[in-house]
């Protein structure tokens, strides 16, 4: 019988997509993900949006007019995409594809409804996880310390975080981000079990 040399196993990424609504630490905990695991890759998402101060294109955002947005959406070059207010998001769909399929792990920051798409699409290699404030008036008092915006939107904005927080058990992983270390520590566990999944191996393993 021919030796088989386990070490050698191939397994597929992993796609792991964190959602939150704003300002619930979400890009805080993603930084922080990406700095301890320099394996992880951060998929770049196109948008329709004018690029902020420091931002660049092919860096931060692939940056598209709506025109150009829509012919990729037309030639399947997303593998998901949602409108945000006036704005169009998507993720290009060769890269990650690319990605999984040599092994490397990705990190996707969506919404629930881009989730939803992406788990339609790799059910086996998408694990999703869901943030949470630790209360909804907590949340609205990070909203009012972390900028000068009118009651008007931060009002919209509590809306927008109510709805999305209704989709919270279509996730795989729910945490609440009460205490930034014991969150960033759960979601480094996610993470890592999320790498030994059964369904990772690509290969049959015959004794």
């Amino acid at each position: 019988m021919q030796e088989k040399d386990f070490t050698k196993m191939k397994r597929r990424g992993v796609c792991l997509i964190i959602a939150a609504p704003s300002g619930t630490g979400k890009s805080t905990l993603c930084k922080s993900l990406l700095s301890n695991h320099a394996e992880l890759q951060l998929s770049i998402s196109a948008t329709t949006r004018q690029p902020r101060p420091g931002e660049v294109d092919g860096r931060d955002y692939y940056f598209y007019t709506k025109e150009d947005f829509k012919n990729l959406i037309q030639n399947e070059g997303l593998i998901e995409w949602a409108q945000v207010y006036e704005n169009y998001y998507g993720s290009p769909r060769a890269p990650i594809e690319k990605a999984l399929s040599e092994g490397r792990d990705i990190l996707m920051d969506l919404d629930w409804q881009g989730f939803r798409q992406m788990k339609a699409l790799f059910p086996k290699d998408v694990v999703g996880l869901f943030l949470l404030p630790p209360s909804l008036k907590a949340l609205e008092e990070r909203l009012r310390n972390r900028s000068s915006d009118s009651d008007d939107v931060i009002q919209s904005r509590m809306k927008k975080a109510e709805s999305e927080i209704s989709h919270w058990n279509e996730f795989d992983f729910l945490i609440v981000n009460d205490d930034l270390q014991v969150a960033e520590k759960a979601v480094e566990t996610v993470l890592k079990s999320s790498r030994y999944a059964i369904n990772r191996f690509q290969e049959e393993i015959s004794c």
